[in-house]
């Protein structure tokens, strides 16, 4: 019987590099890993195809599967729009053998751990500092003063559930955090 994948599962605070790790792991390509594709009700953006980037649903179409037990986990980020990880989508990629990659919020990740267990690797990328990570918001230039508050706010209480987690990176040099994850997920998946 063919060896069925395991389940990786990155949460970090906005800013913490989290994107740009999953990005070099499943680019350099020897992690065996597929990258879960989230479902949403909002509307596609131009060039984005369902399946590929995310399954597109109406709300009422997200709401049913969610009353099915569809869902892993889901949230509602406000009325009406909904991002969440289908079932199917874990087992699509594991069943195949692939390792797959998850990049969850605090609550999902911790949500995927309690379902799988030992199946699945919760991994918080955490900034230096908080002090640091307002720099790196305020260098991007993509948000207001009042925007990067709100994220900082939100990065202390994620920062605070980090002890939840199966392990924890600092990412204060992004090709060391790239290292470290990946050597993670390796000896993870090499079990």
């Amino acid at each position: 019987m063919d060896k069925k994948g395991k389940i990786i599962v990155l949460a970090a605070p906005s800013g913490c590099g989290k994107s740009t790790i999953i990005k070099a792991l499943l680019e350099k390509g020897d992690l065996n890993l597929g990258f879960s594709v989230s479902a949403t009700t909002r509307s596609p953006r131009e060039g984005e195809v369902h399946g590929v980037n995310y399954y597109f649903m109406s709300p009422e179409e997200f709401r049913e599967a969610i009353a099915e037990g569809d869902f892993i986990e889901y949230e509602e980020v406000f009325p009406g729009r909904f991002y969440g990880t289908l079932r199917s989508e874990i087992d699509r990629v594991t069943a195949a053998g692939h390792n797959i990659i998850l990049d969850l919020d605090v609550n999902g990740a911790l949500e995927v751990k309690q379902i799988y267990g030992s199946e699945a690797l919760t991994v918080f990328i955490e900034p230096p500092s908080i002090e640091e990570l307002r720099k790196r918001l305020e260098f991007r230039g993509t948000e207001t003063a009042e925007v990067i508050d709100i994220r900082v706010d939100r990065a202390q209480y994620e920062i605070s559930r980090a002890p939840e987690f199966d392990r924890q990176i600092v990412n204060d040099r992004l090709d060391t955090a790239i290292e470290q994850v990946h050597n993670l997920v390796d000896a993870f998946t090499s079990f």
